[in-house]
C-alpha cells in the first residue's frame, strides 16, 4: 500500500490501512535517519517516521514487520472522551461534568456551578462512577457546535495562568529567569525548554491534579540551568519541588489518560468501491 503513494522526499501524509481502527500518518523528513513507528496518544493515530532517501516499499516491510505490535499499542488507549454535553473531565484533578448551556452570557463564556450536593469535586479517575456521584457542572456558553473549541480556549488560558503563577515561583526560587511561556497541544511531551529560555507545556496538564502541574512548571525551570536530566539538574528540581516523585509517579500511572479528553473518536470505516 506504501509503495504506490506519491510522496516526496520530504512531507506528511495520512491514509488508512485495513485492520486499523486509526488512520496512518507517513512523515518522511530529513531528519530521520531510521525507520520509526510511534503511537500519538494525543492525536489518537499511529505514526511511521520514513528516513527522506529510504523506500517506501522498505517503509512497508518495516510497517508489515511491526503491524502486531502497532495493534497491541492502540488497544491499549483509552477511549476518547470528546467534549460534549454531559461528559466527565477532570479539571485541576477534580472531576466536573460539561454542561452546554446554549447562547446565554450570564456569567461569561466558561464557568463552575457547585450544587449542594457537589460542593467538592471527586478526585478525578479514583473513587467516581457516573451513577451515584453528584458533580460540579462546568457550564460552556454558545451554540453546541462551537462550545468544545470555547472550553478548549478557555482550558488553554487557565493552564497558562496556573503554570505562569508556578513558573515564577520556582524561577525565583533558583534565580532563573524564563524568556516565555507558551501553551499547546504538545503530542511526545508535557513540556520543554528551548535555548532561548521559552518554556512550552501542554495545556492537557491543567487536567491534572496541581502538585503534578507544579513539578512539570519546577522540571523546565530547572532546565534554564541545565539542558540535560543529570544529577545537578534533579537536584535543582528537589530544591524547589519536593513532591517530584510523587507527580512522576502520577504522570506514569495516569499521564496517558489525558490524552483522551477533548480527542475524537476513531473515523468510520472507509467504505469500498
Amino acid at each position: 500500500m506504501l509503495k504506490r503513494l506519491k510522496l516526496g522526499r520530504t512531507g506528511t501524509t495520512e491514509i488508512p490501512i485495513n485492520g486499523l481502527d486509526v488512520p496512518l500518518v507517513l512523515r518522511r523528513t530529513a531528519r530521520a535517519r531510521r525507520f520509526s513507528l510511534q503511537v500519538s496518544e494525543a492525536r489518537r493515530s499511529a505514526v511511521l517516521t520514513v528516513p527522506a532517501y529510504s523506500s517506501l516499499a522498505d517503509a512497508q516491510q518495516f510497517l508489515s514487520r511491526h503491524m502486531d505490535w502497532l495493534r497491541e499499542r492502540l488497544d491499549g488507549l483509552c477511549d476518547p472522551v470528546p467534549f460534549a454535553d454531559g461528559a466527565v473531565i477532570p479539571l485541576r484533578g477534580l472531576a466536573h461534568r460539561l454542561n452546554f448551556v446554549g447562547p446565554v452570557r450570564r456569567r461569561g463564556v466558561v464557568w463552575i456551578e457547585d450544587s449542594d450536593e457537589a460542593r467538592i469535586a471527586p478526585v478525578w479517575p479514583v473513587g467516581l462512577t457516573e451513577a451515584d456521584v453528584v458533580l460540579p457542572l462546568l457550564n460552556v456558553a454558545g451554540e453546541g457546535q462551537h462550545a468544545p473549541r470555547r472550553l478548549l480556549d478557555w482550558l488553554k488560558r487557565q493552564a497558562h495562568d496556573d503554570l505562569k503563577l508556578r513558573v515564577d515561583i520556582h524561577a525565583k526560587r533558583l534565580g532563573l529567569n524564563p524568556k516565555r511561556i507558551s501553551v499547546r497541544d504538545q503530542n511526545t511531551r508535557w513540556g520543554s525548554c528551548s535555548s532561548t529560555g521559552t518554556l512550552s507545556f501542554s495545556w492537557r496538564l491543567i487536567l491534572a491534579p496541581p502538585f503534578v502541574l507544579d513539578y512539570l512548571a519546577a522540571h523546565e525551570v530547572a532546565h534554564l540551568e541545565e539542558m540535560n536530566h543529570g544529577p545537578q539538574f534533579w537536584a535543582l528540581v528537589a530544591r524547589t519541588m519536593p513532591r517530584q516523585a510523587e507527580a512522576r509517579a502520577w504522570l506514569h500511572e495516569h499521564g496517558s489518560h489525558l490524552h483522551a479528553f477533548g480527542a475524537a473518536g476513531p473515523p468510520p470505516p472507509e467504505q469500498e468501491d
